[in-house]
């Protein structure tokens, strides 16, 4: 935690060259460190976070979809809990070519638009999307679309950066080379995401968040950035939310 909240300090107060790109094309370059970064706040925090979801959910013998899965972060806890099968979507081709790596028998499908047209009505038992739905620009077609795809009762859990954050100026940065690359968002609040789903019939199960508060303040003492400490202090920067659908 300690390494987390210096590093996120750093690239907030070190300048740097920041350069914006779209959701597809700074993935396949971030696929190439992303599963080596010691440090990286949203990663820690997100472990933290939909660890914590995961205890209120049983995956064992259920169809699960992993929709914006990256790497695989999470694969070999949800491997634990023996799901009958485990699927992983992603825009990025190269980040799917590295959990391919890591999980050689993985099913994995690059995502094109919000339809998933090739996947049937009533298909799976759970999804499961971490740090992903900000990068959606129409989230209410998304999310109808998540809807259709689940059976009844099914599970859905999504972790990802506050909108208050975003809202507020923060970016979802990475390295590469002498420069930073920050990756297109957009703003979705968390009442957003639960209207679309409880029109659809789920209800939350839980609703968590993470914030900088006074236990972190040291970090940022140290680093001589109480400037940045202030802007975020008392504003949640990561949530997480488990949703079930009731019929």
């Amino acid at each position: 935690m300690i390494n987390t909240i210096k590093n996120y300090i750093r690239r907030q107060v070190l300048p740097t060259t920041i350069e914006d790109k779209d959701v597809v094309a700074a993935y396949d370059i971030w696929a190439e460190n992303y599963d080596s970064q010691p440090g990286n706040l949203m990663l820690d925090l997100d472990e933290i976070l939909f660890t914590k979801l995961l205890e209120g959910l049983s995956l064992e013998n259920k169809t699960i979809a992993d929709i914006g899965c990256g790497t695989g972060r999470h694969w070999g806890k949800i491997f634990q809990q023996n799901p009958a099968s485990l699927t992983g979507y992603d825009v990025s081709p190269g980040m799917l070519k590295k959990l391919n790596d890591k999980f050689p028998e993985a099913k994995t499908y690059v995502i094109t638009d919000n339809h998933f047209e090739d996947i049937a009505d009533d298909t799976y038992d759970a999804i499961l999307s971490t740090l992903t739905v900000a990068h959606i620009e129409d989230i209410e077609d998304a999310l109808q679309t998540w809807c259709r795809i689940t059976k009844k009762h099914a599970d859905i859990i999504i972790t990802d950066f506050h909108p208050n954050a975003l809202a507020s100026g923060g970016k979802r940065t990475f390295r590469y080379g002498d420069k930073h690359i920050a990756v297109q968002n957009f703003v979705h609040t968390t009442d957003t995401i639960k209207r679309i789903l409880l029109k659809n019939g789920f209800a939350v199960i839980a609703h968590q968040e993470i914030k900088v508060d006074e236990s972190v303040k040291y970090y940022y003492e140290q680093q001589n950035a109480l400037h940045v400490y202030k802007k975020f202090k008392d504003q949640p920067i990561i949530y997480g939310i488990h949703f079930k659908r009731s019929e």
